[in-house]
């Protein structure tokens, strides 16, 4: 008998219903708990694709490089699949993401590279350009570029929006996800409505983000400096499909650390703080929601990651989040 490693225990991750956080009984809103995962999050998924993709295309070869940037979880990931396929991963990331995601990244055996979270996307010091550069100076090394990889957006497509569908046997009428790369809402979302297009694609953006203004007025401000991790973008990534997407809603730190404490401490779920930016937009929504029935709202990683940042008392004071 052949039994599962690690790896066959990403997907099919379980959904349940919020029953106390919101301040709302209709409409009904599940949540799909993504860092059931072994990784930790949704970006388990992608980090899989992205690398038995370019095995497939023959772009990885056996005792290659894999190289990334990441906001921490789809580093995890990237690190988790290399060290069981036997690759050499260096994650780039920058500073201002928690020490918790930092020291899981090196506890798979991968290569870490701190940049400085003011740069911006055109530097040359920025995650971005350095984990290219990287990538082209190492013999062997591929860039996995989760930005732009259409591998990041055909893995919800063909895995996650089906489980979605099936969860909810296609009856959801409405779908809440954060934008970070844009794979896991563009890939949800093309599914969900080439099924219904009545289906609404609720996208949570972050302040400071420039995602919303470009959605709503075609403008690019310039990007500012957001705590919460995983979710908003500092430019376009190409895998951020807008033409998907009915509404953007916006949210500050703030009221995402705020709600990830709350959805602790009422629901039992221990999630991160893009999750709590997810709450936080479903509570702002709640008066074009009232005509809905069902919705499924994306929790892409747990709250162990956060230990030091929201979840910290001391740090949420110093911070000026404290209530």
């Amino acid at each position: 008998m052949e039994y599962p490693g690690i790896l066959d225990t990403i997907g099919n991750t379980p959904i349940v219903q919020l029953k106390k956080v919101l301040p709302f009984e209709k409409p009904v809103v599940l949540a799909k708990l993504e860092f059931f995962g072994p990784g930790g999050s949704v970006k388990d998924r992608l980090a899989l694709a992205l690398i038995e993709d370019a095995e497939r295309r023959g772009a990885l070869k056996p005792g290659g490089t894999v190289v990334e940037c990441s906001s921490g979880n789809s580093g995890i990931g990237v690190a988790m699949v290399a060290a069981v396929k036997g690759y050499r991963a260096i994650i780039v990331m920058a500073d201002k993401n928690s020490k918790e995601k930092q020291d899981i990244i090196k506890a798979f055996g991968a290569e870490l590279i701190l940049t400085p979270k003011e740069a911006h996307p055109d530097d040359p010091n920025s995650n971005y350009n350095t984990a290219k550069r990287i990538a082209e100076e190492i013999e062997g090394a591929i860039y996995l570029d989760q930005f732009s990889n259409p591998a990041n957006i055909e893995v919800h497509y063909r895995e996650t929006a089906k489980e979605i569908w099936e969860q909810t046997n296609g009856e959801l009428d409405f779908f809440f996800a954060g934008i970070g790369t844009g794979g896991t809402i563009s890939g949800v979302a093309k599914y969900l409505k080439e099924r219904n297009p009545k289906i609404k694609i609720f996208g949570v953006d972050i302040e400071g983000s420039v995602y919303s203004d470009y959605f709503y007025k075609k403008t690019m401000p310039e990007p500012r400096l957001c705590q919460v991790e995983g979710i908003g973008g500092d430019n376009l990534p190409e895998n951020v499909r807008f033409e998907y997407f009915d509404e953007l809603v916006m949210v500050s730190d703030k009221e995402s650390f705020s709600w990830a404490n709350k959805l602790c401490r009422t629901e039992g779920i221990f999630a991160g703080s893009s999750s709590g930016a997810v709450v936080a937009a479903l509570v702002e929504s709640a008066e074009i929601l009232k005509d809905f029935k069902l919705g499924v709202s994306i929790f892409a990683d747990s709250g162990y990651k956060y230990l030091s940042k929201q979840f910290s008392p001391e740090w949420m004071r110093a911070m000026g989040y404290a209530e």
